[in-house]
């Protein structure tokens, strides 16, 4: 099998139904995703499997999920069907709240880092940030039905997601998660709530 084209060396890609520019919108915002999908991966190769085995069938979802993601920003096909869609959002956030009750209580930001697991998590999240930040452009950029906003909010749900999941995979290690040392109390936990 041959894997190179020769048909990028201009700088033009295809993507689903045209070619671009390799600095298109575009194509920044669906590489970015890219690069994500690749750093999760980096994640789950620090997990272990026995004790972060909800983590990583996370993970696992998630990047099918980004895949599709990319694909749906990568098409302008005049007949497309999306594939991502806000059913894995809404089962995102069960998730954020399941890990976000076994996560220590927290006051003030938190630094990345702690383990090498959550340290590659919390890159993930920026990257997701990005990401979003990206698509959010592209959103505003394209003429309206050419961008699935499926992509963004998911993606904002995402940087969620990888930050409860740095903390926990902290938590499990007993490892402490740094905090801002000039940081104001920002955070008000469930936990605190219910302690009221």
């Amino acid at each position: 099998m041959n894997i190179y084209t020769r048909t990028g060396d201009k700088g033009k890609t295809s993507i689903i139904g045209g070619r671009v520019d390799k600095d298109d919108f575009r194509v920044e915002a669906y590489g970015t995703i890219d690069e994500l999908n690749a750093i999760i991966g980096k994640a789950m190769t620090e997990l272990d499997a026995e004790k972060f085995k909800d983590l990583l069938d996370d993970l696992e979802k998630i990047q099918n999920e980004l895949f599709d993601g990319g694909g749906d920003l990568a098409n302008v096909m005049k007949e497309r069907h999306y594939k991502l869609a806000d059913e894995p959002i809404e089962e995102m956030e069960a998730r954020i709240d399941v890990l976000m009750s076994e996560a220590p209580e927290l006051q003030k930001f938190v630094l990345p880092g702690g383990s090498p697991a959550a340290a590659t998590l919390h890159i993930a999240r920026t990257v997701t940030r990005r990401a979003e930040r990206l698509t959010v452009t592209l959103l505003k950029n394209a003429e309206e039905g050419d961008v699935s906003p499926v992509v963004q909010r998911y993606l904002n749900r995402l940087s969620d997601y990888l930050f409860a999941a740095a903390l926990v995979v902290n938590a499990r290690l007993g490892v402490p998660n740094n905090e801002y040392v000039r940081s104001a109390n920002v955070f008000t936990t469930s936990k605190k709530k219910d302690k009221k």
